[in-house]
């Protein structure tokens, strides 16, 4: 059995369900914006996150109405914040199909996402839940806090590891973390659920972001070349190790531009993508990879069954294996 078939095996009628409940909110009285959402609808990937919710919240108890409200406000707003992604990073491509602000315009792409807000709030409200209303609010200040906290480091020329560390917790584990932080909340989970899932989601979350900036490292099918990070000043783990550790001396006129704040021209962007791949970088963040993974696969509670914690487990692998 491959992992997405174990992950999801636990989960098949509700999986199924949720996805129905989910394409249904994809609507609207306005032409334009039906199209947009029409269009969006078939470029959804394969919803790890709201899988993530349901399977969280089924290890524990029976999935309700309020875990599919959360689990939808959850893929909303993370939706909602690509579509604006695009449009700031001038993206053509999202999961190797054209993007929305590409087929439509950045002005649509722009008002699609605020309309999933909106779709986002309401999912939020119909848990009934303070405590799922203050974890999506929280996870959605977070997201564009991780994005500027990077613009910002990157003007100031503060690279180290560990200001990447909290980049990717705002940016990234801070959505895992709301998704099994809700599953536990709709199901009336206790606090040391809570506390252990919430761990699972951060460390999930960790390696997701690590195994992302890996890509950019290679050619790759994900909708932007290799070394777009990099042009757009973020400075990654591969690179950060060598920066760190190398006496290559050419990263002496790349270590002084960013320690400026200067954006690397192509030229030294493929020679830091080089050194980073020939002397440890990849290898270090895949070791660290590893370290995380190990961190989450303890902090699946003792008590939850084999079935549920293969596929929690089968989760993270997934996360790590993935090659897009």
């Amino acid at each position: 059995m491959d992992l997405l078939s174990t992950i999801k095996k636990p989960l098949e009628q509700e999986f199924a369900d949720f996805n129905d409940y989910f394409r249904s909110l994809l609507k609207s009285d306005v032409v334009l914006m039906n199209d947009a959402l029409s269009f969006l609808d078939k470029s959804i990937g394969k919803m790890m996150r709201p899988m993530l919710v349901l399977l969280v919240a089924k290890s524990i108890e029976k999935v309700n109405e309020k875990t599919f409200s959360a689990a939808a406000a959850v893929e909303m707003l993370h939706t909602a914040s690509l579509l604006h992604d695009d449009v700031i990073d001038e993206s053509d491509k999202r999961r190797g199909q054209p993007s929305l602000n590409v087929r439509f315009s950045n002005n649509i792409a722009v008002l699609t996402g605020d309309y999933m807000f909106s779709i986002a709030l309401n999912c939020t409200a119909k848990t009934g839940d303070i405590r799922v209303i203050d974890a999506i609010s929280v996870m959605g200040r977070d997201l564009p806090n991780g994005e500027v906290m990077q613009v910002e480091l990157q003007q100031k020329g503060l690279y180290s590891e560990e200001n990447y560390l909290k980049v990717i917790y705002y940016k990234t584990a801070s959505l895992f973390v709301c998704c099994c932080a809700c599953a536990v909340y709709t199901v009336g989970g206790s606090d040391e659920y809570l506390k252990k899932f919430s761990d699972y989601g951060k460390y999930v979350g960790i390696c997701f972001q690590m195994k992302d900036d890996i890509f950019d490292y290679y050619s790759n099918d994900v909708g932007k070349p290799t070394g777009s990070d990099m042009s757009e000043g973020k400075i990654t783990l591969p690179a950060l190790y060598v920066l760190r550790t190398s006496s290559n001396p050419l990263l002496i006129p790349i270590r002084e531009k960013l320690s400026n704040g200067i954006y690397l021209d192509k030229k030294e962007i493929e020679t830091l993508i080089e050194i980073s791949k020939n002397e440890g970088g990849i290898e270090y963040t895949n070791n660290l990879i590893e370290h995380y993974r190990k961190l989450a696969i303890e902090s699946i509670p003792a008590d939850i069954s084999d079935e549920y914690r293969d596929a929690l487990t089968a989760y993270i692998d997934y996360v790590i294996s993935r090659d897009k």
